[in-house]
């Protein structure tokens, strides 16, 4: 079963702890400002089962992770 993942990241939350790009380095990384985005291509998490983890290691709560 293939479901479509969308991963979201709330730039106006980040305050680049860089939590998710240590959590999920193939899918999160940071800007030249330390703000965390996503890598091209992985707006879908690339069936990374360590997105999840790093949404919920966020100390803002920055990152969406929605299915649909």
């Amino acid at each position: 079963m293939h479901t479509d993942t969308r991963i979201e990241i709330d730039q106006d939350v980040c305050i680049g702890a860089g939590q998710c790009a240590m959590a999920a380095p193939n899918v999160f990384t940071q800007d030249d400002d330390g703000f965390s985005m996503l890598l091209p291509g992985r707006e879908d998490g690339g069936g990374d089962p360590m997105v999840r983890e790093a949404a919920r290691a966020c100390p803002v709560s920055a990152i969406t992770v929605s299915e649909g």
